[in-house]
């Protein structure tokens, strides 16, 4: 990632990922294939990231964060994501769906109550939006929350496919606080904790990709909440979750960097080794021109997504831009990862090397963090004005 200082990168951000990089080299590595087997959630791992300062990126350093910008959050995600998307995704929904709103839009209390714990790993949250009902349509949620004669709030309702659900002691919660007829203006967020009266979950859901991540479903029955709990103001739901969905969008862009990062230098080296008619697999003009191709949307990805970032941090506008990183990049992993296997031939289709887990994992960052077809219709919207 030399030689893009146009887009804000700097010798910090280079000493950042080579943090990262070994990090995840001695630490993720050992225990990246068993995260993916045994899809259970990496708990002692998750507290060595929060040690290691890998869960307080972007959270101010008052709260015991590191305080940096989004494309060095980018970086980390990227070298992380090289090796396991699982505990790239752990990191991003501690930094992103969860302490970020928290940062932004909570009060000094809940700053103080959560944050810190947070960034240690001493407790892990999780992004409540979607529902049976409404993933790509937002606004259409239609879990409840209406206030009671003492002010507190009762909520009912479930969520689905809840990353970090399994283990969360924290969700930040969206609610319908106004009539279906309301559409997002009638949207609040909460922060619901794990022990609240009428909260539990629902079951372990499980995915083909990103496995060992605790996805499953929360259910909310009579749980009852103190309006101190309420992120931000009523009505302000919407807009909460926009936010951090725009911003999380870069976030997926960057782990599908790293899955197909990962993915072409797995085929670098194969094609060196690989003996094929008495010349190495590199020598085959069809490989070489592949791994061309791979290698420049790889690239094209790259600079999409650190520009988006860019911008963020600079205080711009960067929807559209988010945008397509996010579905440039998720679809270009998806097609790397699926000329990995094909270069690799009979073994790229094992378990002996992990181009499968790079595929499975890419595929779910087609969809989450809202879908390709989401996109292109943000897309749309953005370049008609209309």
């Amino acid at each position: 990632m030399t030689g893009l200082p146009a887009i804000g990168f700097s010798p910090e951000h280079e000493d950042l990922r080579s943090w990262a990089r070994d990090f995840a080299k001695r630490e993720i590595a050992p225990v990246a294939d068993t995260i993916d087997r045994t899809d259970e959630y990496p708990r002692d791992l998750a507290k060595r990231m929060g040690d290691y300062g890998l869960l307080g990126l972007g959270t101010p350093k008052e709260y015991g964060g590191l305080g940096l910008d989004l494309i060095s959050s980018v970086v980390v995600a990227e070298e992380i994501a090289k090796v396991s998307l699982s505990a790239a995704l752990i990191i991003g929904v501690q930094n992103g769906l969860v302490a970020y709103p928290i940062c932004e839009f909570g009060t000094q209390e809940q700053k103080e109550k959560y944050l810190p714990r947070l960034v240690k790993g001493e407790i892990f949250g999780s992004y409540g939006l979607t529902e049976p009902g409404a993933g790509s349509d937002a606004a259409n949620i239609q879990t409840k929350a209406e206030r009671t004669s003492s002010g507190s709030y009762k909520i009912n309702g479930s969520k689905l496919w809840i990353s970090q659900g399994l283990v969360a002691d924290v969700v930040v919660l969206f609610t319908r606080t106004g009539s279906v007829a309301d559409g997002a203006a009638g949207m609040t967020a909460f922060v619901v904790d794990k022990g609240a009266p009428g909260f539990k979950v629902g079951g372990k859901l499980e995915v083909i990709g990103i496995r060992g991540t605790g996805t499953a479903e929360l259910v909310f029955n009579e749980c009852t909440v103190p309006a101190t709990n309420m992120l931000g103001s009523q009505g302000d739901g919407f807009l909460i979750a926009m936010a951090v969905l725009n911003q999380g969008r870069i976030g997926a862009a960057a782990g599908a960097l790293g899955v197909a990062s990962a993915a072409l230098e797995a085929s670098i080296s194969y094609s060196k080794k690989r003996v094929l008619f008495d010349r190495p697999l590199e020598k085959f003009e069809w490989i070489r021109f592949l791994m061309a191709d791979m290698a420049t949307r790889l690239e094209a990805s790259r600079l999409l997504t650190y520009r988006a970032a860019y911008l963020r941090d600079k205080g711009e506008e960067f929807v559209k831009e988010a945008s397509m990183a996010k579905v440039f990049s998720t679809e270009t992993a998806v097609w790397v990862c699926e000329r990995a296997i094909q270069i690799h031939g009979g073994i790229g289709l094992s378990k002996l090397l992990p181009l499968e887990r790079y595929l499975r994992d890419a595929k779910i960052l087609d969809i989450v963090e809202g879908t390709s077809e989401v996109q292109r219709w943000i897309l749309s919207r953005e370049i008609l004005q209309d």
